[in-house]
C-alpha cells in the first residue's frame, strides 16, 4: 500500500481499470451453514464511467459494492484497485483507501443533526488531503443557498444531497451509492439522482450506484445485472439517458 502522504496515485495509463475483478467469490459461515453471496463474478470498471449494479434483494450486489468500497474482503478470487490488491490489504491499509479514494452514499442519510449542513460536510474536509471546500461541495448538489440550515430544516431529498455533498469533498475516485433513492418519492428521488450524474460528469468519479428499480438501467454508461450472487448479464448503453427522461 502507498504511503498516507500519496496513498493511491494516478495510474500511468488512464485508461487502465479502476477496479480489475476477476473471480470474486465471498461466502459467510461454514459447513451447513455457509452462505454464498457472491460466486465467481469477473469486470472492470473505468474512471468516469458511471455502471449500475441491478437485481432484487438477495441478489449479491450490496456485497458486491461492500467489496469494491473495502468493507469486506473476499473469500476466493481477486480484487484490484488500480494496481494494488485490496482483496488482500490490512485493515489500516483499508481505512486510508476508504479514507482517501472513496465515497459512500447509503439509503441512510446519517447526518448529525445538531450541525449545519456546511458543517456535516465539513468533518469530512478535516480528515482528507487536499478536500473540496464544503461550500463548493454543496454547491456541486444544488444546495448553495442551504449551507446553514440544520438536517431537520431539510427535505429528505436535501438531506441525501447534503450526504452526496459530504462523499465527495474528499474528490474520491470512486463514489458508490446503495439504493441512494430508497427512501424518497419520484420528484425527490431525480433531484438525487441529477446531483449524482452531475458529480460524475464533472468530476470524472466512477460511479456505481446498486439499485432494485430497473428504471435507473438507462442512466448508465453500463448495466450489470446480478441473481443469486452472480453477473448474469452486462448491458451497454449506446446513450445516457437524461434521469428527467427516464420512464418513472
Amino acid at each position: 500500500m502507498p504511503s498516507v502522504a500519496n496513498p493511491l496515485p494516478e495510474p500511468a495509463d488512464a485508461r487502465a481499470p479502476v477496479f480489475r475483478v476477476r473471480g470474486l467469490a465471498r461466502v459467510y459461515g461454514e459447513g451447513t451453514a455457509a452462505v454464498t453471496a457472491l460466486r465467481g463474478v469477473d469486470f472492470d470498471l473505468f474512471r468516469s464511467e458511471l455502471v449500475v449494479l441491478l437485481g432484487a434483494s438477495g441478489s449479491g450486489k450490496s456485497t458486491l459494492l461492500n467489496q469494491l468500497g473495502g468493507l469486506d474482503s473476499p473469500t476466493h478470487g481477486t480484487l484490484h484497485y488500480r494496481d494494488w490488491a485490496l482483496g488482500t490489504a490490512s485493515e489500516p491499509e483499508l481505512t486510508q483507501f476508504r479514507r482517501h479514494s472513496v465515497g459512500f452514499v447509503f439509503q441512510a442519510y446519517n447526518l448529525i443533526p445538531s450541525l449545519t449542513a456546511r458543517e456535516n460536510v465539513a468533518l469530512i474536509t478535516e480528515i482528507c488531503r487536499e478536500p473540496m471546500d464544503a461550500e463548493e461541495a454543496l454547491r456541486l448538489v444544488g444546495l448553495g443557498e442551504r449551507l446553514d440550515h440544520f438536517p431537520a430544516q431539510l427535505s429528505g431529498g436535501e438531506q441525501q444531497r447534503v450526504a452526496i455533498a459530504r462523499a465527495i469533498a474528499k474528490r474520491p475516485a470512486v463514489l458508490l451509492c446503495d439504493e441512494p433513492t430508497g427512501a424518497l418519492d419520484v420528484h425527490t428521488g431525480i433531484t438525487v439522482l441529477e446531483a449524482i450524474e452531475r458529480i460524475n460528469r464533472e468530476l470524472g468519479t466512477l460511479t456505481v450506484i446498486i439499485t432494485h428499480n430497473a428504471i435507473l438501467a438507462d442512466m448508465a454508461d453500463r448495466v450489470f445485472t446480478l441473481s443469486d450472487g452472480r453477473i448474469i448479464s452486462e448491458r451497454r448503453n449506446a446513450r445516457r439517458g437524461a434521469v428527467g427522461e427516464l420512464a418513472w
